[in-house]
């Protein structure tokens, strides 16, 4: 069963080698054979030019096609793999492309992988673990009011008066100011037009405690039910976000109102010249760390009053393994290609699955990836005395025993 990882850049690179160094039979893809060599060449024993028609003529029946190429290309490798009857895997969201080819890969026996990465991905893993805890808790009841919060960002490790820096091209970010939104905020929805219309404080729960900014992302709704919400769970607060840094919205005011202008006919032209003109400006410095930060949180009331209130926190910097971000999105990807190696994943379309034997290997592989990462009872913490409060945080939640 080998693993045909498609892809060398910029946040490929750590998981890849992580495989690699694991003894696994991995074949890269890459545009160029010199650029996968100058960051793989060093384990790598197979490294083969990009060709669709090359990669469809070595495939086999249940081997693994690991996409970290631009997601554009995501469906078009899927239906390759497909046709071969092999497994495929990549760190982005799941399409409707790619949904409509549920039904086929269900016929086929093999297992189409999406959202896992870092956002999607590990914030699922976290989501899925705390839903769980929280039913096989003693406070569960299913007419509990529920909040549930997922912020995720990468921040500039050092900031800079722009209060962001781009590790390649701003234009994706850029887009993706231009979607709207829907949450859930005091029982309603709330849909907004643009993100910065939206934007609220945050203080996440760290080890040194600060304070960001966030904003709701693309469509929250759809993710309650995969979740594992009850249908009769009463839902106040449902939002999946953006985190960025204090000062974000001030010192990108001037980009938000260049956006509210860019309409007509030169639209995609004008919105070109404004991402190369921050890619000028901002982009990260060679060897320049960058930061990853991500809380998902899920708490219960009763009678408005907090009855079980968890949550997961991580942060991560750039080091000599590679960017924070980097590590975080091919890891899990890396993961997906094993757990389907050892046929953990059913057949189907899917992003991560509930399971809690793989949500615990998964979060526990992903632990040493970042700086800091931990589960940490709020209520606890608030029973705890300044002195004691750290012993609340779930320092053993990689087991299902720990619940």
């Amino acid at each position: 069963m080998t693993i045909h990882w498609c892809g060398t850049g910029l946040s490929a690179v750590p998981g890849l080698r992580r495989l690699l160094a694991d003894g696994q039979p991995v074949v890269v893809w890459n545009l160029t054979i010199a650029a996968a060599a100058a960051v793989v060449g060093d384990l790598a024993r197979d490294i083969r030019v990009y060709e669709t028609e090359a990669l469809s003529a070595a495939l086999c029946p249940g081997d693994v096609v690991v996409s970290m190429l631009p997601s554009d290309m995501h469906a078009g490798l899927a239906r390759l793999a497909l046709a071969a009857r092999a497994h495929f895997v990549c760190s982005s969201y799941a399409t409707p492309e790619l949904r409509a080819l549920d039904a086929a890969a269900r016929a086929a026996g093999v297992a189409i992988v999406a959202e896992m990465g870092l956002d999607p991905g590990i914030d699922h893993m976290m989501a899925h673990d705390l839903v769980a805890a929280y039913r096989a808790s003693a406070a569960y009841d299913a007419e509990n009011t529920i909040s549930f919060t997922s912020f995720c960002g990468g921040v500039p490790a050092r900031p800079n008066a722009f209060r962001y820096k781009f590790s390649w091209s701003p234009i994706g970010v850029l887009k993706a100011l231009g979607a709207p939104s829907r949450s859930i905020r005091h029982f309603a929805v709330l849909a907004v037009a643009r993100p910065w219309e939206a934007i609220t404080r945050f203080d996440a729960p760290l080890p040194v405690p600060e304070t960001f900014e966030v904003y709701p992302n693309r469509d929250s709704l759809p993710f309650i039910a995969e979740y594992g919400f009850d249908p009769k769970w009463p839902v106040k607060n449902f939002v999946r976000g953006t985190i960025r840094l204090m000062g974000w919205a001030a010192a990108w005011a001037p980009v938000f109102a260049e956006l509210e202008s860019l309409t007509g006919p030169g639209r995609d032209a004008r919105l070109s010249a404004l991402s190369n003109k921050l890619w000028a400006a901002n982009a990260y410095a060679a060897d320049e760390p960058d930061r990853a930060v991500l809380v998902v949180s899920f708490k219960a009331e009763r009678e408005g009053r907090a009855v079980w209130h968890q949550s997961w926190a991580l942060d991560a910097v750039g080091d000599l393994r590679g960017s924070a971000m980097a590590r975080l999105v091919s890891g899990p990807a890396a993961m997906a290609a094993e757990s389907l190696q050892l046929r953990e994943f059913p057949a189907g379309v899917q992003g991560v699955p509930a399971d809690p034997r793989l949500l615990a290997r998964w979060l526990g592989q992903v632990q040493p990836l970042a700086q800091y990462m931990a589960r940490r009872d709020h209520l606890q913490v608030r029973r705890n005395t300044p002195s004691s409060a750290s012993s609340s945080e779930i320092s053993s939640a990689f087991s299902p025993s720990s619940r």
